[in-house]
């Protein structure tokens, strides 16, 4: 009895899986054919205020006050002004440009590669005044340079010529570097010697107590 039930029971199996393929695949078909329909609609929503805007503003020349003088006005407008103006300019140019004014196409050139912002070019005297001031700067320095130095103490005795006359004949009585040195046969080099005389410093060679 069990084994004659079970063809039935398999075969009422597939029978009810292939309805439900069947149910699945129609609603995923009406879901496709219903989101085809709709996005349309959807997109033309949500595009259209932008579009009717951007065709709005395209569609109408800017007036000739609105652009008049620009390139004195236009660092000293805010921000928002500037960008709203570029907007209007750059939807002009989406158009034909022999429909676009004189006025349209020179503050669209100007906006975009005039000298203003990072393109402006030196005030009238401004690299004087740069040399001037560096120049200023440079006295200053100099001056307190010197300041400083005149208060400064003479230099030591070891810095005078007979100091380091002195210090070379003692090297030499020591045989100091023999080789190639102050020491050696022949040598004719100046040795320590590298500074003024005493009397030329006004330095005393005399010891101190």
């Amino acid at each position: 009895m069990l084994l004659h039930s079970l063809p039935r029971a398999a075969r009422a199996s597939s029978t009810t899986s292939k309805i439900c393929t069947r149910a699945t695949s129609s609603t995923i078909r009406s879901f496709q054919s219903s989101a085809r329909s709709l996005a349309p609609t959807f997109t033309a929503v949500h595009q259209a205020p932008i579009t009717s805007q951007s065709q709005s503003r395209s569609a109408h020349a800017i007036s000739n006050p609105t652009l008049a003088g620009i390139e004195k006005r236009w660092e000293a407008m805010p921000p928002q002004e500037q960008a709203d103006l570029w907007m209007a300019l750059r939807d002009r140019m989406k158009v034909d440009w022999h429909e676009m004014t004189l006025q349209e196409k020179k503050a669209a050139w100007w906006i975009a590669f005039g000298p203003h912002g990072p393109r402006a070019e030196a005030p009238p005297g401004e690299w004087t005044k740069v040399f001037l001031y560096t120049m200023a700067g440079v006295g200053i320095s100099v001056a307190l340079f010197y300041a400083i130095h005149s208060f400064a103490r003479p230099p030591p005795r070891s810095m005078t010529k007979e100091w380091q006359e002195a210090t070379n004949e003692y090297l030499k009585s020591e045989k100091s570097n023999p080789l190639y040195g102050i020491s050696s046969e022949g040598y004719s080099g100046p040795g320590h010697v590298q500074s003024k005389s005493a009397k030329s410093q006004g330095i005393s060679l005399e010891a101190e107590e």
